[in-house]
């Protein structure tokens, strides 16, 4: 039992972050908030055939799917449950990944997540009922890893668009954005088109989300923040900016996740 985490070798490295398995004994129940990332990911539950995810308000409505979904990237938190999370595998891929590999338009993941089954058909249940009868992490993780490979030769990419999501993870900043689009080459519908459907989002989001993301690089091991010192660091006017901008896609204060944070960066208990 525990966590596996691997980078796949060429060429599935230029579109997927990672590769992971979770094997962990049951806790007991809680909620958990799962902040956003620019990537979209596959998560297949080896525990239970269904995932979960909880409705952001009092109600905490449930809202069921398959066992083995794609979806994302998504610009807002969501709430899981840790019933759930006990022996799960998932896949990370980068910003524009998904599209690269499948062609699928990552703007439609971003609605909602995807039964794997309605896009592979017999092959995804194939692929589940072989990991169910793998025991071993290592083996579950290569045996992922081959099936990735069987979905595409070599992942296509529009060079363009990868540009731009290369430079505005470096530097997020809504300025750059018309020059990028000016030096592609593009009119601006076709770059915000080209974006969107290989992002998931529109450019000036995807640079606000990697701005987001910078404050949670910097806050998350700090264990007394300075908030106004990372807003700084983070490009932001001020810290009631930054503040506002958290709240947004974390759907919780900057000083509610400093309280409430975890090991893992991207789990918020609640």
């Amino acid at each position: 039992m525990g966590f596996l985490r691997i980078v796949p070798a060429p060429p599935l490295a230029s579109v997927i972050e990672a590769i992971w398995d979770w094997d962990m004994p049951s806790e007991a129940f809680r909620y958990e908030r799962i902040l956003p990332g620019p990537g979209a990911g596959l998560i297949i539950n080896l525990l239970e055939d269904e995932t979960r995810v909880y409705q952001d308000d009092e109600t905490r409505h449930c809202l069921r799917a398959s066992g083995s979904v794609i979806g994302g990237p998504y610009r807002h938190s969501w709430i899981i449950d840790t019933a759930e999370q006990v022996r799960v595998m998932g896949v990370n891929f980068r910003p524009g990944g998904v599209h690269a590999l499948i062609g699928l338009s990552a703007e439609e993941l971003g609605t909602c997540d995807i039964n794997l089954e309605d896009m592979f058909g017999a092959d995804a249940r194939r692929l589940r009922q072989r990991l169910l009868e793998t025991m071993e992490p290592t083996q579950r993780v290569a045996l992922l890893e081959q099936w990735l490979r069987t979905l595409c030769d070599e992942p296509t990419w529009d060079t363009t668009i990868l540009h731009a999501v290369a430079a505005l993870s470096r530097i997020p900043e809504v300025p750059c954005i018309g020059r990028l689009q000016r030096d592609s080459g593009y009119s601006a519908h076709r770059f915000g088109l080209l974006f969107r459907r290989h992002v998931g989002m529109t450019a000036k989001q995807y640079a606000r989300l990697m701005r987001f993301r910078a404050v949670v690089a910097m806050a998350h091991p700090v264990e007394q923040p300075d908030w106004a010192s990372i807003a700084v660091d983070g490009g932001f006017c001020d810290q009631a900016h930054m503040s506002h901008e958290f709240r947004r896609f974390a759907g919780i204060t900057p000083s509610e996740f400093a309280a409430a944070r975890g090991p893992y960066p991207n789990h918020v208990q609640l």
